[in-house]
């Protein structure tokens, strides 16, 4: 082989490593998924009704109903990956899961991950016991509050509460849950999922909810950029709402019918 064939040769095998390199950057998550025949979803393990943990350690709620449903549109099965409010983003972008479940809309994060769509209602409240006379931010001067840190209910809450008010912030809810009735904190902030465990099991407390910080649905996230994972679970939603799935799922764990207002982000 002459020299000028032998550089003719590397040259085309360079281009078909730079061609075959190309190809597997433009692999997109919805084809790596299905490859794989799982997808990696991220949930709080300690989120009830949302997803919780039974006596036997399976992981129950709405959300693992969703994730199943989504994963049986996929033809693919679920591997249920526990993350909390301070890591799921950074597991979601560093691909250790490919879906979170229960993420609250806001622009900051909408520059971070890819929201697909909403699908169960969601609105944060103070809760307190029913002695103590709250009717808004401005009542919550020189009260401690409970909430789960680095999630919605830190955000809304930090961003209402007066200077004088001290926010004691948790890793989990089952702390900022532990934290108020054990009366380490006058009051908690939390979504109305937790807060009804509360309001339903502390009778001697008598908690109520006393006014709502914000009403925002949850959803579900995907990195950015994938269009096509997004679009397929924005299908297999909008199939769940019209063949009654997920009024049955909301009956089930929330114990009220799905209203399509709640569904939709504040303006």
């Amino acid at each position: 082989m002459t020299f000028l064939n032998r550089i003719r040769c590397l040259a085309i095998a360079a281009v078909a490593t730079v061609s075959v390199s190309a190809g597997m950057a433009q692999a997109d998550d919805l084809a790596d998924i299905k490859a794989a025949g799982v997808i990696n979803v991220g949930i709080f393990p300690d989120f009830p009704p949302f997803s919780s943990v039974t006596t036997d350690m399976s992981t129950v709620g709405y959300d693992v109903d969703v994730a199943n449903d989504i994963a049986k549109v996929l033809g693919v099965k679920v591997n249920l990956v526990p993350i909390n409010g301070q890591n799921r983003i950074a597991f979601l972008n560093d691909k250790r899961v490919d879906m979170l479940m229960s993420v609250g809309y806001s622009d900051e994060r909408a520059k971070a991950i890819g929201f697909v769509a909403p699908y169960a209602p969601y609105y944060i409240a103070v809760i307190g016991p029913q002695a103590t006379k709250l009717s808004g931010p401005a009542d919550l001067a020189g009260k401690t509050i409970a909430v789960n840190q680095g999630t919605l209910e830190d955000t809304s809450l930090t961003k209402a509460a007066p200077e004088s008010a001290t926010i004691r912030r948790f890793p989990n809810y089952s702390a900022v849950i532990q934290a108020f009735i054990s009366g380490q904190t006058d009051l908690m902030a939390a979504g109305n999922n937790v807060g009804a465990q509360v309001l339903e099991k502390q009778t001697g407390l008598k908690p109520e909810e006393k006014f709502q910080l914000m009403s925002s649905p949850s959803n579900i996230a995907v990195r950015k950029g994938e269009d096509a994972l997004s679009g397929v679970i924005g299908d297999a939603l909008k199939t769940m709402i019209s063949d009654g799935t997920l009024n049955a799922a909301s009956e089930k764990w929330l114990k009220t019918p799905l209203k399509l207002e709640n569904l939709k982000r504040p303006e």
